[in-house]
């Protein structure tokens, strides 16, 4: 692989930037329709040149972000393996047509993404539930029956025995090679950099590549606070894997923090244990304190790979994602910053002048939105992670809905602790009203793709909890008019934990709203994009 050894004062990164908040969301499973086949359409995407300051970064930082690069790339080619399959670089090379061709390598596939991964290429079938992560002929009820410890683990595939029984392979031996290339490419970006405590990461993220067990370099980058450059790297979120939400898809970010902007949301990460101890919920729901190591950073991404760049990019992180490690030191909230500009230039203005009334439109402002964003993040560290009639966690007993569950709850969360620290006087001079209107026409850009994003039933969900008299109202061609939300719509799925049972979850997930706002906002909201 070509080394890239030069980069600019300032990184511009031509990337499609069809942004979304949070990481991004797949379908849940759905019932088999007659396939329909739709057309590539890359023109949906907008071209946004992503901007960073390099300019205070000394020479072997600059040296570094490419090798952190190149590892980076490394990662993209694993979760095409995992998302089509392993002879995807031939099959890619293959499609004649440009615009198709253009539109696969966004989708990292023949399915798009944003249309309930419909199949836009003839004679390719429906994805596979479970991706590339199974076999294709394999059952729910086959893997449930399979006799396999650790078959609910988040870094091995599933593959077949010779005689056709499965087996389990892990990710340290199914993609050996790469891996150890990929761990090699960070000790020697160790080398170069300038925190210890952050070339002490690095390395034992490279033996994390190779031996599967994450857990002790999730606990170190919680301590990592020194660092200008970062990097989130390996298979971390479970999107991709639509039948079990088991298996971890591989993906990278390379980050450069926006010291001025980390420092104005510094304080924050400080009021973490008295917003949980100030939830609106019975106590058994507050039992649990988030760690005290949580922190708020803005950053600027120079590049996605793998997960998180196919089609929607993210605007936030939220990470670790283990339970263990969230008790122990809290989880570390990363807000990209020039990603957000890009989605808030690009997406939200446009539908704000499509769908809100004139009178609203001043409200709608990046500061808001950056902020709701914020506190959607840092409502994912609150709440309980464990359910409280010992089933397990939260993820564990809701499986398949336990995204969209969580969104929900981080959406509804988050706005009820922006109010809360607009009336202690926390968010300085500001008219709350920003938030609100700003809230709601995000909302309006996530309903553009109907109910099936597991991210975006949680949006849907919260749609429909502020509608009705004297919370948001229609008037005019489709023009809405957000009124002051009910305040006492604080956290509808903080209690989600409770529900371990199946048929708990699935009343959950029928609550009204996840996909019966009319159809017309949401042709309404497109044209905004």
């Amino acid at each position: 692989m070509a080394r890239r050894t030069v980069l600019r004062a300032t990184a511009i990164l031509s990337l499609a930037v069809f942004l979304s908040s949070c990481a991004q969301e797949a379908p849940p499973e759905t019932t088999v329709a007659p396939l329909e086949v739709v057309k590539p359409r890359p023109e949906i995407y907008a071209e946004y040149g992503l901007r960073a300051d390099l300019s205070y970064l000394t020479d072997n930082q600059r040296r570094m972000i490419a090798i952190l690069i190149e590892a980076s790339d490394i990662m993209d080619g694993l979760f095409w393996r995992q998302a089509y399959g392993d002879d995807w670089q031939d099959w890619l090379a293959s499609i004649d047509d440009d615009a198709a061709r253009r539109f696969a390598a966004l989708n990292y596939g023949p399915w798009d993404r944003l249309d309930d991964n419909k199949p836009f290429i003839e004679g390719i079938g429906p994805k596979p539930l479970g991706a590339n992560f199974y076999p294709a002929d394999m059952t729910k009820e086959e893997f449930d029956a399979a006799y396999l410890p650790g078959k609910n683990g988040l870094y091995s595939l599933v593959r077949r025995n010779d005689d056709g029984s499965l087996k389990l392979v892990p990710y340290s031996v199914a993609y050996a090679d790469e891996l150890k290339q990929a761990a090699e490419l960070l000790r020697e970006a160790a080398e170069l950099a300038e925190s210890q405590d952050f070339a002490n990461y690095l390395k034992l993220r490279a033996a994390a590549l190779i031996s599967d067990d994450y857990q002790m370099s999730d606990l170190y980058w919680m301590d990592v606070k020194d660092n200008e450059i970062d990097v989130v790297i390996g298979p971390i979120e479970t999107y991709e894997d639509r039948l079990f939400g088991y298996r971890a898809a591989f993906e990278s970010y390379v980050l450069i923090k926006d010291l001025d902007w980390s420092a104005r949301l510094a304080r924050f990460a400080l009021l973490l244990p008295e917003l949980q101890e100030g939830l609106p919920v019975p106590e058994a729901y507050k039992a649990e304190s988030p760690g005290s190591d949580s922190d708020l950073n803005a950053y600027d991404v120079v590049y996605y790979a793998g997960d998180c760049n196919a089609a929607s990019k993210t605007i936030a992180i939220n990470l670790p994602n283990d339970e263990e490690v969230q008790l122990q030191k809290g989880t570390r909230r990363l807000q990209l910053k020039n990603a957000m500009q890009a989605k808030f230039e690009e997406i939200l203005q446009p539908i704000a002048g499509e769908l809100l009334d004139e009178s609203q439109r001043q409200h709608v402002t990046f500061d808001a939105f950056f902020a709701n964003t914020m506190f959607h993040e840092v409502a994912h560290g609150l709440g309980i992670k464990n359910t409280i009639n010992g089933k397990g966690t939260v993820r564990q007993a809701l499986l398949d809905i336990a995204s969209s569950m969580e969104e929900g709850k981080a959406d509804i969360l988050g706005l009820y602790m922006i109010t809360r620290l607009h009336e202690a006087g926390e968010l300085g001079d500001v008219d709350l009203r920003d938030y609100y209107v700003t809230f709601m026409t995000s909302v309006f850009r996530s309903i553009r793709f109907g109910g099936q994003q597991r991210a975006r039933q949680g949006e849907h969900g919260a749609l429909q909890l502020f509608r009705g008299p004297g919370r948001i109202r229609s008037r005019r061609r489709n023009r809405h008019l957000p009124g002051r939300l009910r305040q006492d719509a604080q956290c509808y799925d903080v209690s989600v934990p409770a529900a371990a049972d199946t048929a708990g979850r699935r009343r959950l997930r029928r609550r009204p709203g996840v996909d019966e706002y009319p159809r017309r906002y949401r042709r309404a909201a497109a044209s905004g994009s």
